[in-house]
């Protein structure tokens, strides 16, 4: 009787998430990913990539961390590649760029906005990411995990098919920032409050504390490094610069 009743309440959890996730997750999800693929598609136009490096780029971007995503829960095979609209907003919003940049130049430096377009889908992410992987059956602790790696995944992917180190290991509070979004989603969860209410609570969240560390120039302790290795450090640049001229 027991064990007849806890299935009845999960397949009402399960059939309340299918009908959030066909319509508010959808949402956030379609602008994560629009978002994060206009910050793939600057960081292109400010390496001088052609159009079809733009769209390969915007769409790396914007799928990448939704991906790995699905493929982690079992939710196969991934939205980004059996949705239209996935592919759809991506191209979008890369052509908008490739196309608009001149407007977006005498706006913004080019560097503000993939840093903008960046926070803003890190927090659309992994707010999103935290809510599928709840809906999945994952425990709150590791939906949080999974939702910081939602949306760290496009930002990394895209910085490594540029050859930068990606922003992750490198930048002021990134991958923290998405955590405390998702956490924001999980602990909702758990004390049962409104999953859209607390989905836009933590992308803000997330947002101000990337913005925040930005201008502040927060970031996590970084190991002290000898200056007699720093001098090494810099020898071995200068001779791989050198090779690269040749």
């Amino acid at each position: 009787m027991f064990q007849t009743s806890v299935s009845e309440e999960a397949l009402k959890a399960l059939a309340g998430f299918r009908t959030y996730a066909a319509g508010t997750l959808v949402v956030f999800d379609l602008i994560g990913t629009f978002v994060f693929a206009l910050s793939g598609a600057v960081a292109g136009v400010k390496e001088r990539l052609d159009l079809f490096g733009v769209l390969v780029l915007s769409f790396a971007a914007a799928s990448a961390g939704g991906i790995i995503r699905d493929l982690l829960i079992g939710a196969v095979p991934p939205a980004a590649i059996s949705d239209w609209r996935y592919l759809g907003v991506s191209v979008l919003a890369g052509l908008i760029i490739f196309f608009r940049y001149p407007v977006s130049e005498r706006l913004h430096k080019l560097g503000n906005l993939v840093l903008i377009f960046d926070g803003a889908g890190l927090a659309v992410f992994a707010v999103a990411g935290t809510q599928k992987a709840l809906g999945y059956g994952l425990n709150p602790v590791m939906s949080a995990l999974l939702g910081m790696l939602t949306g760290i995944g496009g930002g990394m992917l895209r910085d490594a098919l540029l050859s930068q180190v990606p922003t992750v290991l490198r930048s002021e509070l990134y991958a923290v920032a998405a955590l405390v979004g998702a956490s924001v989603v999980a602990v909702g969860q758990v004390l049962n409050f409104p999953p859209t209410a607390m989905a836009i609570a933590g992308a803000v969240l997330c947002f101000a504390i990337r913005l925040i560390a930005l201008r502040r120039g927060w970031r996590l302790p970084v190991a002290g490094v000898p200056q007699r290795f720093e001098s090494e450090a810099g020898i071995v640049d200068d001779l791989q610069d050198k090779i690269g001229k040749r």
